[in-house]
């Protein structure tokens, strides 16, 4: 058995909402066998995995694995589950995981979920895979794991500790999302992206896009912070900056025992030495403070106990006084025993990854242990508490007891008047107090502001060591998203067969006619306020995040495309609208998509996906469309459904008028808006532009469907009517059904590449021009033989003579192959119909030009619009005006 590769769906998907991992297995020899034919197999993976007997599996109860294995079952579905339950043993939080057949034997694709902040595409989840797979080959082979599994396994868990999310970081996230708000992380950086378009805001821990950097520079620098709050009359000790040993000497002399030497812009306690007596001790602790920057900050030592408060904007959210490491004695073990003991705790990790820090018996600790007369070996009298450092931080193993309801006013003013002072929105001040509950106290030297620090750690207030935990990282979201605000914009997510990409371009001109910025994605690439700025096929999530990333964007419509569902998911979390044109044949063979109905599996998943109350709109003349509102993922949503269709008659469309509900329609020649009894026309079907006079039936369904969007975003009727007026298709819809003409010869360039998008095409020229035409056709190669085909009998239906070339892009094919496969189909519908092979776009052009006669359309499909555009131009074309 071994993996052959992996994918990663990073949005919502076919299989679940969150995050998954796709990996591709060979069974090799284990093709066709199961648990059963192993002896002894499940007792062995058992032994090595004792949690495997809690997992559920299909029987929905703790054992069902077990069961299965007992009964026998494929090895595909073994590897799922030890994968699942390897990530358990590391900390990972996964729990959903499925196996499906691939498509050949002994090939299944493994579906895994991923922890929503989890790096995309990096190494850990196929770590963990391949570690399966040798786990489960391992024990059926030689009956055992191998020695190198529990070195393997402590080096995937130390991987996830080094890139999952910090607690700081990962507390915001949380935060944001219950508030509903979106949230992304960028890379393996603790950095998240929130929201999106004009609310998008960025958070790196606890410092945001709204936080000072002369504010953050200031607290980097303790003497510059230190002169900022003298001046403004703020208590903090007295201190200077040294350069050599002897300057430090002399500085403990001149401010008198004790004093404090530590790093002018060190942090988490690094390089501070606290409540010096002797001139060899502060010698020493230069040379430790000073280390990085040739120079170190001695000041006066403030009695008292130590105390983080937080402050977010002008508020103290949370105050803890904290405590050095220690160990409490019980008279039997060590203190190195105590240590150990202490640290099995799994709520202490290293450095800022869990609640508390590990401890540690290291040089400073050896140290201040000895001043106390004891060592590693010594054992504490039962009680007996012993610091193991004098510093209180919690990065060296610190603890913390929550005091905010306790804090005195006197304290939050002055706690408040430092933030300000320095410029932070996210503020850790560090105070030495005698008692936070009391007022300050007269004597200058009792209490002081020790330090500023932006970015402020936040999980001693998270989950303090002892007293209530504080909901910080809520507070800070608050501040960025006041509350009732989302952090978000309208989202309208467009998919199906045809018209996606001119029901998405309609849709967008008219929000912009409602005075909406709108960041748009289509084949041919993404778009903000109108104008180009990524030029691509840019119909999946990739795209859909560059829109919703920009921060000036009001409204987002985005054309959701099969292929970026599949090998990516979606690119946003859920839709405000999504609107579903129609499901036909197309694509098949890519993917492993094999027919209409696996395409509706994954067309649904737009409907799926829309935010509890939104609106669905969907095609009433397509039944399969018009279905996916019966689906039970998609009346959990319970959404607003809104019909459109050419007729109000239509069944679907009747009946939801009948219940009272929305519906667009054609009546009386307009384009027509109604709701249960009520109608109301929005605009003759004549008046919409690209629409050949309303003579292109498929234009007047993406209008309809244009339209229902927007009214369900809000927009005025009157506003609509406007955008599909002026919606001109030549410089907003380019290569989609767009008329030229070269002499006496109308030419129609259109994108249609599947059985009814051809069709529509073939009936439009009909009800034009009157005229069946010529049509010069080239395919996608990436379908399947059987579509190519179908596509070219519906090009037979409606054309007699037809010219054939092939695009420069083959998508896998061999020269040739495309046109003896549409030649076939061509001849297999119309058997006399006039074939006229070409070499090339130029060539087919000017063969259908000698073919046509005076007057008689052309249709000329393709499939790179610029070399299309470019030629016409050569040729002189000109645009029909009143038409496409």
């Amino acid at each position: 058995m071994h993996l052959e590769h992996l994918r990663w769906l990073n949005g919502p998907n076919v299989y679940t909402a969150r995050p998954v991992v796709i990996a591709r297995l060979d069974l090799g020899e284990l093709t066709e066998q199961e648990t059963t034919d192993v002896p002894g197999f499940a007792g062995r993976l058992e032994s090595v995995l004792p949690g495997l007997a809690d997992h559920h599996c299909s029987a929905g109860r703790p054992g069902g694995l077990l069961a299965a294995m007992a009964r026998g079952t494929y090895f595909g579905h073994v590897t799922e589950h030890v994968t699942l339950e390897l990530s358990a043993v590391i900390g990972r939080d996964v729990c959903f995981g499925r196996t499906v057949w691939a498509g050949a034997p002994g090939c299944y694709d493994v579906i895994l979920e991923r922890p929503r902040d989890e790096p995309a595409e990096g190494s850990l989840v196929g770590g963990l895979i391949e570690l399966a797979i040798r786990t489960v080959t391992g024990l059926v082979n030689e009956g055992e794991v191998g020695g190198a599994f529990d070195a393997e396994l402590a080096a995937l868990a130390a991987a996830y500790e080094r890139t999952r999310l910090g607690v700081s970081t990962a507390a915001l996230a949380s935060a944001a999302r219950r508030r509903g708000i979106p949230v992304r992380r960028v890379g393996d950086l603790n950095l998240l992206h929130l929201g999106y378009g004009r609310h998008r805001r960025t958070v790196w821990a606890a410092m945001t896009d709204r936080t000072s950097a002369i504010g953050v520079e200031t607290a980097g620098d303790k003497m510059l912070t230190k002169r900022l709050l003298e001046g403004a009359g703020l208590p903090v000790p007295e201190g200077l900056v040294v350069a050599t040993a002897e300057e430090a000497i002399a500085a403990f002399h001149e401010i008198g025992a004790p004093v404090v030497v530590k790093p002018p812009a060190g942090h988490h306690g690094a390089g501070v030495a606290i409540e010096l007596t002797d001139p060899e001790e502060v010698a020493a602790a230069f040379f430790a403070a000073s280390a990085d920057e040739g120079a170190a900050l001695v000041e006066a030592y403030v009695p008292g106990r130590d105390h983080r408060v937080l402050v977010v904007g002008d508020r103290v959210v949370a105050a803890a006084e904290l405590s050095p490491a220690r160990v409490t004695g019980d008279g039997i073990f060590t203190i190195a025993e105590l240590v150990a003991a202490a640290n099995a705790d799994p709520a202490r990790g290293e450095g800022h990854d869990r609640p508390l820090t590990r401890l540690v018996l290291g040089p400073t600790e050896l140290g201040h242990l000895a001043r106390q007369g004891l060592r590693p070996d010594s054992v504490p009298d039962a009680g007996q508490v012993v610091t193991l450092r004098r510093n209180a931080n919690l990065s060296t193993g610190g603890t913390s007891k929550d005091v905010t309801d306790s804090v005195h006013p006197d304290v939050v003013r002055l706690c408040r008047r430092v933030a300000a002072t320095v410029g932070l929105d996210i503020c850790g001040i560090d105070l030495r107090l005698p008692d936070i509950t009391a007022p300050l106290p007269a004597d200058a030297g009792a209490s002081g502001v020790i330090e500023v620090n932006a970015s402020p750690g936040l999980r001693m207030h998270l989950a303090p060591y002892e007293g209530r935990p504080r909901d910080v990282a809520a507070e800070i979201i608050d501040r960025l998203y006041p509350p009732g605000t989302s952090g978000r914009v309208p989202i309208v997510s467009v998919t199906g067969t045809n018209g996606k990409t001119t029901t998405v371009r309609m849709i967008a001109h008219i929000l912009a006619q409602d005075g909406r910025r709108v960041g748009m994605t289509t084949t041919e690439g993404v778009y903000v306020g109108g104008e180009l700025v990524y030029k691509a096929d840019a119909s999946g999530p990739r795209s859909a995040a560059m829109v919703l990333g920009d921060r000036t964007v009001d409204a987002a419509v985005l054309e959701t495309a099969r292929g970026g569902v599949v090998r990516r998911g979606l690119g946003y979390d859920r839709a405000d609208v999504a609107v579903l044109t129609n499901i036909t044949d197309d694509h098949l063979g890519v993917d492993d998509i094999t027919t209409v109905d696996d395409l509706v599996e994954i067309k649904a998943l737009v409907a799926e996906e829309i935010r509890r109350g939104g609106h669905l709109v969907l095609n009433a003349d397509d039944p399969r469309t018009a279905e996916l509102a019966e689906r039970p993922r998609v009346r959990d949503r319970e959404p607003a459904v809104r019909y459109f269709g050419m007729s109000a008659t239509t069944p679907c469309l009747a009946r939801h008028l009948g219940d009272g509900g929305v519906a667009y329609f054609v009546e009386d020649g307009a384009l027509t808006e109604g709701q249960g009894t009520h109608r109301y026309a929005l605009l003759p079907v004549a008046d919409v532009a690209g629409a050949f006079g309303g003579r292109a039936r498929h234009v007047i369904g993406d209008a309809l469907a244009a339209a229902a969007a927007a009214r369900a975003l809000g927009v005025p009727a009157d506003l609509v009517a406007r955008g599909l007026r002026s919606f001109d298709p030549h410089e907003l819809n380019p290569g989609r059904g767009c008329a030229f003409r070269i002499d006496d010869r109308p030419i129609v360039v259109d994108y249609a590449h599947n059985p009814a998008a051809v069709a529509a095409a073939g009936e439009l020229l009909r009800q034009v021009w009157g005229r069946d035409g010529v049509a010069a056709v080239t395919l996608p190669g990436d379908r399947c033989d059987e579509l190519v085909i179908d596509t070219a009998r519906a090009v037979a239906h409606s054309f007699g003579r037809v010219v054939v070339y092939e695009d420069e892009d083959l998508r896998g094919r061999r020269p040739g192959e495309m046109s003896r496969l549409i030649v076939r189909g061509l001849v297999d519908a119309r058997p006399d119909v006039r074939c006229h092979p070409a070499g090339d776009l130029k060539d087919a052009v000017g063969i259908a030009l000698g073919v046509a006669t005076p007057g008689e359309p052309i249709l000329l499909l393709y499939e790179k619009l610029q070399p299309v555009m470019d030629l016409l131009h050569t040729l002189g074309a000109v645009r029909v005006p009143g038409t496409g």
